[in-house]
């Protein structure tokens, strides 16, 4: 039999398997791409936070690994609506490991254990340009009971003290300074031996608070170098700080502008052991606080509030106009 010029039989189908159209290959090729790219902004992400960095710019980097771990999971969706499971499986592994990186954050711990309450605020005054009014009315309106304070200089003492700071804070002990030098810690209780301390290029304070309930209670204001600005004082004045901790005892409360996130490995290693920051404690997050005069900002949480000895109940920022820091007030039960 001769088939007709034209006729396809059946037997000549059998084993072809249509392919999907190129328009849906073509979307799908670059759905991959777009998740590859995304895998690695993730994984770029979560390098940045686990180890340190002994260059600057990278330092710098991981100040925003957080928001690049994002990319992590936008690559499982991606994948995922490729139907590239492989692929997905490994972008699986790597939010795993984003999410691990913060969840000491984003997870409570636990309810804390009766004590005494203190009301704690945490401010830098950008080179003492921010309005002294709002900083002594969040002081009166939260009945903060210390108070930490970077870039106080003379001027802005001043102003802080017509506002009525000491009617709400009588006991200070300051190192005021121009431009951002100048620092000092604020108390509703008596302070004593202040001093301003040794290794830091900056004014970085400590006093005793002889609390009425809790006795003496050492409070630290920290503020080292900002990396880009003179990366080596940086990294030697976190290890400084961990030093001043860690000869410590008993219940201790810490304000600054550290100058560090918590993707900052060199930050994270002043929580191990017996301190641990407010937003940890409350699972609040990062809690970004500058710079709060950019477009779209804050970005990034550098102002901190730790405690040892000691549990959180609450933790938030504030505005503080002029400033471009975001303060921190935080409940610490010791």
């Amino acid at each position: 039999m001769v088939p007709v010029q034209g006729q396809v039989y059946a037997e000549d189908r059998i084993g072809e398997v249509p392919g999907p159209p190129r328009w849906r290959r073509t979307v799908r090729t670059g759905v991959s791409v777009l998740g590859w790219l995304a895998c690695a902004a993730g994984c770029a992400g979560v390098v940045l936070h686990y180890f340190s960095w002994p260059v600057m710019i990278l330092t710098l980097a991981a100040s925003f690994a957080s928001y690049a771990m994002v990319g992590a999971l936008v690559a499982l969706v991606l994948f995922a609506l490729a139907r590239q499971w492989r692929s997905a499986a490994t972008a699986l592994l790597l939010s795993v490991a984003a999410m691990w990186s913060q969840l000491p954050m984003l997870w409570p711990d636990g309810s804390a254990p009766p004590g005494v309450d203190v009301a704690v605020m945490q401010s830098n005054l950008l080179f003492g340009h921010a309005d002294a009014d709002t900083v002594v009315k969040a002081v009166r309106d939260n009945r903060i009971e210390v108070l930490t304070l970077e870039e106080l200089t003379p001027e802005v003492l001043e102003r802080l003290r017509a506002a009525g700071l000491e009617s709400e804070l009588p006991y200070s002990f300051t190192a005021p300074a121009s431009g951002g030098a100048g620092g000092g810690v604020f108390s509703r209780y008596p302070l004593q031996d202040g001093r301003k301390l040794d290794g830091f290029l900056m004014s970085n304070v400590r006093a005793t608070m002889m609390h009425p309930e809790r006795g003496p209670v050492p409070v630290f204001q920290f503020h080292p170098m900002p990396p880009n600005l003179d990366f080596d004082a940086w990294s030697s004045e976190l290890r400084r700080i961990r030093e001043l901790l860690d000869q410590q005892s008993g219940q201790v409360i810490v304000g600054g502008d550290f100058n560090a996130t918590y993707d900052h490995k060199p930050f994270r290693d002043l929580l191990r052991g017996r301190y641990a920051d407010a937003g940890e404690l409350t699972g609040v997050g990062a809690l970004p606080t500058w710079p709060q005069d950019q477009y779209g900002g804050p970005y990034i949480g550098i102002d901190k509030v730790l405690v040892a000895g000691g549990h959180a109940t609450e933790v938030r920022s504030m505005i503080i106009p002029e400033s471009d820091h975001r303060a921190v007030l935080a409940v610490l039960r010791l």
